[in-house]
């Protein structure tokens, strides 16, 4: 005779659409939180934005949310692997960065970006050239109106080792990671049918669209129309060099100029106001590069860029990024315009902290979908 059993109940069933860093995040924040998780990716793990990415992590923010996002997160890297232990191992390395104004109204926005940071205890401060130039040896000073600078910023060694990272502890917590494209997602009932590209279909109690821009083109037939965009980014790379050139991370606001050399001694620069096709202004790019890297940081005069790898923004008009609850069962992480990888442990444990109606993070209303509708509170002054 059998006595009286507890029915277990069922563990709930997420989907998440999108293997990049932002998707993984969310996955593993679930999954901690006893949910079931499937991760469906198109391509590969890290095969779009953030297999490009070069592992910065800053706090040098102009919106509170993104301080606030980009705070959480610095910590969480801070102490990624001696929390986990993967295989997968990269180390965070506070070499900081700094924002270099030429022009006066330049510094005036670096100024108040500052103001908004030091409320949040950010540990960011205002730079005269001279002082720039300290902190760069090789930065010429010539021109400069002042800078930004916050010590506590950095750089993963290995920025991909992280991703592989989460991506190995979301399978370790049982989650299932598929390579499979994801075409359609329907309303099915109380849950949602998504509708693969190989003609297949699979029901999913609740979705976490983090697709970057192609999260805009899943959840347009919805009605629900998200204003992100793809735009293309483009990194230039020397060969590994064995001498210390460049510390730490330098961007050149009115310039449109960024470098900085890699924990494997690789130096990385950008024209940050490269727009078009490659085939058809990467010889322009690489000539303005060389002026600008000649004028601002002459040690790089005889480094060559021979590597250059394209990449994908998904930005929204205000520069902050879409998480929210679009309706019942239905998430979307998206638009991150280029930051997801500094943001993601926040937007994960937000996600899965109010998977059940718990009080969101103060931050949550800057980053709402219905935001566009009306004039924006905020826009963020320091993307790159």
């Amino acid at each position: 005779m059998g006595g009286n059993r507890r029915s277990t109940p069922a563990r709930r069933h997420c989907a998440v659409i999108g293997g990049g860093v932002v998707g993984l995040a969310v996955a593993l924040n679930l999954l901690e939180t006893g949910v079931d998780v499937s991760v469906f990716e198109r391509t590969g793990v890290a095969a779009g934005a953030s297999g490009v990415q070069p592992g910065g992590i800053r706090q040098q923010w102009g919106t509170r949310a993104n301080c606030l996002m980009a705070r959480e997160s610095v910590g969480f890297y801070a102490e990624f692997p001696d929390r986990y232990g993967t295989l997968a191992q990269a180390r965070l390395d506070r070499c900081g960065y700094v924002f270099i104004a030429h022009q006066p109204v330049s510094l005036r926005q670096l100024e108040s970006n500052i103001a908004v940071q030091h409320e949040l205890g950010i540990r960011s401060q205002l730079l005269n050239a001279q002082e720039a130039a300290e902190l760069v040896p090789s930065l010429n000073p010539d021109g400069l109106a002042g800078a930004a600078y916050c010590s506590d910023d950095g750089y993963y060694d290995r920025p991909q080792a992280v991703v592989e990272a989460f991506a190995e502890l979301v399978a370790r917590l049982g989650g299932r990671l598929e390579i499979r494209g994801v075409a359609t997602v329907e309303r099915n009932g109380a849950g949602w049918q998504l509708g693969f590209e190989d003609g297949a279909s699979e029901h999913a109690e609740t979705v976490v669209v983090a697709a970057a821009h192609e999260s805009a083109t899943l959840l347009a037939p919805l009605g629900h129309h998200l204003p992100i965009k793809r735009e293309p980014r483009y990194l230039f790379y020397s060969d590994p060099i064995r001498e210390r050139l460049l510390e730490p991370l330098v961007i050149a606001v009115d310039l449109g100029f960024a470098a900085k050399q890699l924990a494997n001694g690789r130096v990385l620069a950008s024209d940050l106001h490269a727009t078009g096709a490659l085939d058809a202004n990467e010889a322009r790019w690489r000539r303005r590069i060389r002026e600008v890297a000649v004028e601002l940081l002459p040690i790089l005069e005889y480094v060559s860029l021979p590597i250059v790898v394209a990449g994908d923004y998904d930005m929204t008009p205000d520069g902050q990024p879409i998480v929210d609850r679009l309706e019942d069962g239905l998430w979307v992480a998206a638009g991150f315009s280029g930051h997801g990888f500094m943001v993601a442990p926040a937007v994960g444990r937000m996600i899965a902290e109010t998977f059940d109606g718990d009080a969101p993070p103060e931050w949550s209303n800057a980053v709402r979908a219905d935001r566009f509708a009306s004039a924006l509170e905020a826009v963020e002054a320091q993307v790159i």
